[in-house]
């Protein structure tokens, strides 16, 4: 059982805090890294994934709290809530996750060791290795290290956001007074990982950064004696808080938000768990540091090094690797365009390859019948194709125009610079809308062929991104479906002119316009053939589920008998299971070696099913502040192709995770005696497909 499951529901128990349930979610990661099935480099990297969640968990949504703490009020979103019960639920519920995580750490280095893998500290040097260190101190590590006396009231050091440091417990060799002495351990410009002169032949010795510093810190601090020392890491505030402004100078305002950043107020110190009581103190006075501000942790932190952890020998304890699968009709093609024209095309990453998506581009940019390309950009790759391509058709005489959203958090920086590059090329940028984020992820190309004016469409649920396209699992829609390509034109048309003209909608689901009220009118339509004794059925697969209005909607189409079956993979604020509220609508989610990203949509509606694609989650900020996109699957076959894949999720009975009223985070059972592991069967499911086009 999830050990956070001791945490109490919400006054009313109709809804679970959006910060509880991501917390629950988070879980489900560390289950994955200490799941014996999963192999053993995997299982570190689960460790990462988990340990670099929890940071940016602590940046924005717990530095949230503490600012609205601060300053006397409860949460925006859900005003019944008390934002110090909150607070204090997800430090208590952290807290005994950190203490499973050192556990299932220590756990993983053993394995390694049996694998011929040892993690060494540095009591376990022989002599050639101590050699080595102090060596590699020497050459490698001094100009780094930046020791600094803390004195009392007179030295207060700054602590770099995710930088690790030790604090060393001395003593004063002068006059025998104790003394705190702090360095840095320099992990973000040397290896976090050291390999060693093995002290075996046929297996691998390697040392962590920190016991490197350890070993060597009496050379730092001359004239002291050292009694131990203690890893600390301090986390700050990376919240932008400008979502909300809608005057002024947008760009300058993110940009002076960025450099601030790294120097916001604390919103978490780390420590190891080890550490003495006086030195806690001390530090929270030097830092001037509240009782939330300190969490506990094992010897190591900054665990998201992980991901760099090196492989050699470690080959055969990794997944499997799922080439993605290319897609027939789009090979040896003369024009990805005229394919279009034929039928709408369906791709669903990464277990199809990416190149479609950018031969999209590339072709677009060199095509002599295509006049404007126009693309809506919320996360893009440090190094892109798909940028690379936009700035070839401006050089090639195309009319190109990109709106970057500027405030895709973690992004931003990026996102300024990608846009500077292209302005600089002649590409026409359209940055952010002040007060509303925009997510909604499409292009479009026009083509003029033989005077005939055509418009070709990509809608997906995913960033134009090539390097998160390998790891999320997202589907892109390529149509030349004249209705929904006019509702397109008409929302970029809205993005360019930032004035909100009387469009209609009648195709796509467009957040902030009508996308709420169309899925509002969907789940009532269910109801209503619910309460007059038809077929009623809702599956909805998202990433997140935290909007109450609809939570509650959800809630009356299961007392009406409405069926619904959800697939969510983190936030889920919805109680299920509960008699009289939510008996009818059962809720998992899967965790595997993808990231489930996709958001899918099926109602029955009397056996003449609607499905829709988005990039929309149910969440009050994506159906009240962002511009997204839901847009309908019309062709029959494509929707027999995402059904034939939720089937998949839905009889996981691997990977899935029963989401319920106590955060119990069982996997599923099933009564099938088959394992059934949906994103395996996918990419199988998926190689079928494409041998039967070829």
């Amino acid at each position: 059982m999830d050990k956070t499951a001791s945490h109490k529901l919400e006054r009313d128990k109709r809804y679970i805090h959006r910060d509880v349930s991501w917390l629950s979610f988070n879980y489900r990661v560390l289950q994955e890294a200490k799941d014996p099935n999963v192999p053993l480099f995997e299982r570190m990297k689960f460790l990462a994934i988990y340990s670099s969640n929890l940071d940016e968990f602590f940046r924005v949504r717990i530095a949230n709290h503490k600012a609205l703490l601060r300053a006397g009020k409860k949460t925006r979103e859900d005003i019944d809530f008390d934002p110090e019960e909150i607070l204090v639920q997800c430090l208590d519920i952290v807290n005994i996750q950190q203490e499973e995580f050192s556990s299932i750490q220590e756990n993983i280095f053993k394995e390694l060791k049996k694998e011929g893998t040892n993690i060494l500290r540095r009591k376990d040097l022989n002599k050639e290795q101590i050699d080595f260190v102090e060596e590699y101190f020497q050459d490698a590590l001094i100009p780094y290290v930046q020791p600094v006396l803390l004195i009392k009231g007179k030295v207060k050091p700054f602590l770099n956001n995710g930088s690790i440091y030790l604090v060393a417990d001395m003593t004063d060799l002068d006059d025998n007074s104790t003394q705190y002495g702090i360095v840095t351990i320099p992990s973000n410009d040397t290896p976090r990982f050291v390999e060693l002169p093995p002290s075996n032949p046929k297996q691998r010795d390697i040392i962590i950064l920190d016991d490197i510093v350890r070993h060597t810190i009496r050379y730092i601090f001359p004239g002291y004696k050292i009694s131990d020392t203690y890893s600390v890491k301090l986390t700050r505030d990376a919240e932008l808080y400008i979502d909300d402004e809608y005057s002024g100078n947008l760009i300058s305002k993110i940009k002076k938000s960025i450099n601030k950043r790294n120097v916001g107020p604390a919103s978490r110190l780390i420590y190891d768990r080890k550490t003495p009581e006086e030195i806690i103190n001390y530090l929270q006075k030097s830092f001037d540091l509240s009782d939330y501000d300190l969490l506990p942790e094992g010897r190591y932190h900054n665990n998201s090094n992980l991901f760099s952890f090196p492989t050699e020998g470690l080959e055969k304890h990794m997944d499997t690797v799922l080439t993605p699968v290319n897609y027939p009709r789009f090979e040896n093609r003369r024009s990805i365009f005229d394919e279009i024209e034929k039928s709408d095309h369906l791709l669903y990453f990464p277990f199809h390859s990416y190149e479609p998506v950018i031969q999209f581009f590339e072709d677009a940019a060199v095509d002599k019948t295509v006049t404007h390309i126009k693309v809506i950009q919320y996360r893009v790759a440090a190094k892109s194709r798909i940028m690379d391509a936009l700035r070839k058709a401006v050089n090639n005489g195309k009319q190109v125009t990109v709106f970057i959203e500027i405030k895709a958090r973690f992004d931003e920086e990026a996102n300024l610079q990608w846009g500077e590059v292209l302005e600089k090329e002649g590409v026409k940028v359209v940055y952010s809308l002040p007060g509303i984020k925009v997510h909604s992820k499409m292009a479009l190309v026009r083509r003029v062929v033989k005077g005939v004016a055509k418009v070709y469409s990509y809608l997906s649920t995913g960033n134009f991104n090539e390097i998160t396209a390998n790891i999320y699992t997202d589907f892109g829609l390529f149509t030349f479906n004249p209705d929904i390509n006019e509702e397109c034109l008409n929302l970029i048309k809205f993005l360019e002119s930032k004035k909100l003209e009387a469009f209609e909608f009648k195709h796509l689901g467009v957040g902030t316009y009508n996308l709420k009220p169309l899925l509002k009118s969907l789940v009532k339509t269910e109801i209503k053939n619910a309460e007059k004794g038809k077929p009623a059925k809702i599956f909805l697969k998202m990433n997140s589920l935290q909007d109450q209005e609809m939570i509650k909607l959800l809630y009356k189409a299961s007392n009406a008998g409405v069926s619904i079956r959800l697939i969510v993979r983190g936030i889920c604020s919805l109680v299920p299971g509960i008699k009289n509220q939510s008996e009818n609508i059962e809720v998992t989610s899967i965790v595997d070696r993808f990231l489930e990203h996709a958001r899918v949509f099926i109602f029955h509606n009397n056996g003449k099913e609607k499905l829709y694609l988005s990039s929309a989650d149910w969440m009050t900020r994506n159906l009240h502040r962002r511009i997204e996109t839901m847009f309908p699957i019309y062709d029959k076959k494509l929707h027999r192709i995402i059904k034939v894949i939720m089937q998949f999720q839905i009889d996981d009975n691997v990977k899935a995770r029963v989401i319920g009223h106590k955060f119990e985070n069982t996997y599923k059972e099933t009564d099938s005696t088959l394992a059934i592991r949906s994103q395996l069967e996918t990419y199988a499911f998926i190689k079928r497909e494409m041998e039967r086009l070829k």
